[in-house]
């Protein structure tokens, strides 16, 4: 049997501990993978946890123990955040040595960087753990789906923001109820703005789509939308048409470019992606040549997240390098600003309930070329400022670009008997292209 691997870890958190357990618990069925040991040499972390078995490894609060190290094969940067982290890995990187890592944060601002230091040094940069926990989907990418032209990612890939819209969805709280219970849980942190606004989504669909499409890492180009917006009302008049509301990253090739975004997204409701419920994740790939897969699984979590880890370990201990079709692709592939992409939309009008309304808004929209797929019109109410009866008209739109929605959504908004701002959201339906 070959030596020992012998590994350092940089961080102590709820991770680190699952990858340790992993390897503990595991270890016979890790060692027949690997054909051969995985070893725990060195840990440093900023605080000295005694309760937690290291395996062996000796413990230090300087990191420099663990990165300075020449007799380590590997090291695993489970600290996270952008600032130490990444100066970790990139000292590892610039000594030649493997990096297994979660941090998408720092993939998605650095990933380019980090892969130059990859090929300068003849290092390894391994990341499974950083995108959808313990789905493979880094994995899927770059191996079994790399004969293909991949044309479309679309993922729920935050399981914060979808145990919220779950949690409205099927007990009509209101964001801010169904946000408290998350945090009760421990779904959402004290500042949940990471999660809600839509950031970790983002970090993560900019890995996908530098592995899928060659755009390079570019996370400050992905367009971005939280939920914090959408309201019970929104959720309920997208199920009467037929939809559910899923917080979607959304990725996909054509012509013109690639478009990358985040944003809350009608899906129907009859599609698998629309039956993701509570904290799971899910991750649709379609393929030129295998056409539509779906990865479904625990998008986070202390031993989901360890299992992709220790699985990136057991290849670099096979002597398997990381398969990065990125490293060789060519980065001048254009990434779509938010304007220039199509999509339907739904659209909320409050108006006043008054003849011709209606009719109005019709007008402006088929002025635009605007087509409109379907359309509600719901019971009168009062309104608190004006005292005037007023009624939300639901529209439905087919595809439309979105700078052309933009201009038609403002001189909607101009209209004398619109008593409110108009909400919008788009709309997808995921279907062969």
């Amino acid at each position: 049997m070959l030596p020992p691997l012998k590994l350092g870890l940089c961080g102590l958190g709820t991770v680190a501990q699952g990858m340790l357990t992993v390897l503990h618990d595991n270890r016979e069925i890790v060692r027949e993978k690997a054909g051969r040991d995985i070893q725990v040499v060195r840990v440093a972390s900023r605080t000295e946890k005694p309760d937690v078995d290291l395996l062996g490894g000796s413990f230090s609060t300087d990191l420099a123990t663990v990165t300075d190290d020449p007799d380590l094969d590997v090291v695993v940067e489970l600290i996270g955040g952008e600032g130490v982290a990444l100066d970790l890995v990139r000292r590892t990187l610039r000594a030649g040595k493997a990096v297994v890592t979660a941090n998408k944060a720092i993939l998605a601002s650095k990933g380019d960087e980090l892969l130059s230091l990859v090929r300068e040094h003849g290092g390894m940069l391994a990341f499974e753990a950083a995108v959808a926990g313990g789905i493979p989907i880094i994995a899927t990418l770059t191996r079994s789906l790399v004969a293909n032209e991949i044309r479309l990612l679309a993922g729920i890939i935050n399981g914060t923001s979808n145990y919220i819209l779950t949690a409205m969805t099927e007990s009509g709280q209101s964001f801010a109820e169904a946000l408290a219970d998350a945090q009760k849980l421990g779904y959402a942190e004290a500042d949940p703005s990471f999660d809600v606004e839509g950031i970790d989504a983002a970090h993560k669909l900019t890995i996908l789509g530098a592995l899928a499409f060659g755009v390079g890492f570019k996370f400050d180009e992905v367009y971005t939308e939280g939920i914090s917006e959408v309201s019970g009302e929104d959720i309920e008049y997208a199920r009467q048409l037929g939809y559910q509301i899923k917080h979607l990253g959304l990725a996909r090739t054509g012509p013109d470019g690639v478009q990358m975004r985040v944003h809350p997204t009608l899906i129907p409701e009859g599609h698998l992606l629309a039956s993701v419920n509570g904290v799971m994740n899910a991750v649709l790939v379609r393929g030129n040549v295998t056409g539509d897969t779906l990865y479904y699984g625990p998008g986070a979590g202390a031993l989901p997240t360890a299992s992709a880890v220790v699985a990136d370990l057991i290849d670099i201990a096979r002597g398997n390098r990381p398969e990065l079709p990125l490293m060789t692709r060519d980065n001048s592939v254009t990434l779509l600003g938010i304007e220039d992409v199509e999509s339907g939309h739904y659209l909320k009008i409050p108006s006043l309930d008054k003849p011709g309304v209606f009719a109005r808004v019709a007008t402006l929209l088929s002025e635009r070329e605007i087509s409109i797929e379907a359309a509600i019109q719901k019971e009168q109410a009062i309104h608190t400022e004006t005292q005037e009866a007023w009624v939300p008209i639901i529209i439905l739109t087919q595809p439309v670009r979105e700078s052309v929605m933009n201009d038609a959504i403002d001189a909607l908004q101009q209209l004398p008997e619109i008593v409110g701002r108009i909400r919008s959201i788009r709309v997808e339906h995921l279907g062969d292209e």
